[in-house]
């Protein structure tokens, strides 16, 4: 496929779903569902212009959805305007702990009883199926910055969070499989991959973040230097903390989204909880990026809309890449059974088990049940586990199984949302109607 061709054929689907934006907001149809069927009709099924293979292209299919996650995971960071200490806060992390957990083992059972896998094996599909997605999932996360939702706020931070909480599961798996070195009794294990990946990505990225935005807010305000190229700084906080937590051995997907909740947390600290975009000011970039008031809330603001931007751009290359992939893996009834199971069964089983310590939380838990949308982040592992040196016959099971579910997930969540959230969103607003604040006691 010549470049004058792809130049063609992206700017056609580009277009067009400028175009028709709106419309697809009002229609049981998910932009993904679009992409990924232009990457199918230009796949080997199709067009035949555009060929992927989930093994011999994994390196390739590894770095594009590594970049689509590290920067949809920023993005998710920045957009929770939430103080860490809220309560609101424990609804995500049970998800992506004690849920993410559940998840794993139950798909995990699926694999060795009914699939027939190795335990390794079997755990590494649970590692790479349990994340739901950050990238494919903006129709039922945070509507805008500031939204305290409990069910958007909580779908989308489990989505920032749990996309590095899987990562210790996946190495497990490549562990028992022999691929990795679990150390005697797992020590390795739990005090590498599980204790030390995790603290550490956590904190080298919100340190990073938090000195990023400290010093540039420090040479706008004071020196009214530094000022504009906000996307290189946008681009330059997620390589830095992405580099940084790697090299060190911790994980880099945590430590990009506690980047961009870094970046908030510091806007928060000198706005307070008044409206980031209230604060912000429209009478000339350059005086509100120096202004003593205004800068923190410009400089966030600005980072997120370029973020925005790029994700969507991505976001388009990865499904539309996904779409390719269908073609050279097989559909399978195990591939339907396990997507079933994972959707009706460990799921929603997973949430209510995770969020058992919490009280009530009703309507939403179901809800949360539904929307464990899996994406571009279990493309991701599923190619970084191949490159790992899985064996070729268990790589291209696994592709199979991984490829269809999120294929499935796309379409059945992608048909669902728009019905569903706006019921949800009518409810919600009932609830506000009869004097129940948003920040209330669940249900």
């Amino acid at each position: 496929m010549t470049f004058a061709s792809w130049c063609l054929v992206v700017g056609g689907v580009l277009v067009v779903m400028a175009l028709a934006a709106s419309v697809l907001r009002r229609l049981p149809l998910s932009a993904a569902m679009i992409y990924m069927g232009v990457g199918y009709a230009l796949s080997s099924a199709g067009a035949g212009l555009f060929v992927v293979d989930p093994v011999t292209d994994a390196k390739f299919l590894e770095h594009l959805t590594e970049v689509a996650v590290i920067v949809s995971l920023f993005t998710a960071g920045l957009k929770l305007r939430v103080p860490l200490s809220d309560r609101l806060w424990r609804f995500p992390v049970l998800l992506a702990t004690a849920s993410m957990t559940v998840s794993v083992g139950l798909v995990a059972a699926v694999g060795v009883f009914a699939l027939g896998l190795p335990v390794g094996a079997a755990v590494l599909l649970g590692a790479i199926l349990a994340p739901t997605d950050p990238v494919l999932a903006a129709d039922v996360q945070v509507k805008e910055v500031g939204d305290r939702d409990k069910l958007r706020f909580s779908l989308t931070a489990e989505a920032g969070l749990n996309d590095g909480t899987a990562f210790p599961f996946v190495m497990l798996g490549l562990g028992l499989l022999g691929l990795h070195d679990l150390g005697a009794g797992w020590w390795r294990w739990w005090t590498i991959d599980v204790a030390w990946a995790i603290a550490a990505g956590l904190g080298i990225g919100f340190g990073l973040g938090t000195l990023v935005a400290r010093l540039v807010l420090y040479l706008r305000k004071t020196h009214q230097e530094a000022v504009g190229l906000d996307n290189f700084l946008a681009l330059g906080v997620i390589a830095l903390s992405y580099g940084v937590a790697v090299l060190f051995g911790a994980w880099g997907f945590l430590a990009v989204f506690a980047a961009g909740l870094a970046l908030r947390h510091e806007e928060m600290r000198h706005t307070g909880h008044r409206p980031a975009e209230d604060i912000k000011g429209t009478d000339g970039t350059e005086s509100n990026a120096v202004h003593s008031e205004k800068a923190p809330a410009f400089m966030t603001e600005a980072i997120l809309g370029f973020n925005e931007q790029v994700e969507k751009v991505l976001e388009v290359a990865a499904v539309v890449v996904l779409g390719a992939l269908l073609a050279s893996t097989h559909p399978t009834w195990a591939a339907a059974g396990l997507a079933a199971v994972l959707f009706l069964v460990v799921r929603p089983a997973s949430v209510f088990v995770g969020l058992a310590p919490m009280r009530g939380w009703t309507v939403r838990r179901w809800l949360a049940g539904w929307f464990g949308v899996r994406g571009v982040g279990s493309l991701y592992y599923l190619a970084h586990a191949t490159e790992f040196g899985l064996p070729d016959g268990l790589a291209r099971s696994l592709a199979d199984l991984v490829v269809w579910t999120v294929a499935l997930s796309v379409v059945v969540h992608g048909v669902s949302v728009t019905p569903i959230m706006d019921r949800y969103g009518d409810w919600a607003e009932r609830r506000k109607g009869r004097g129940v604040a948003p920040s209330a006691p669940p249900l």
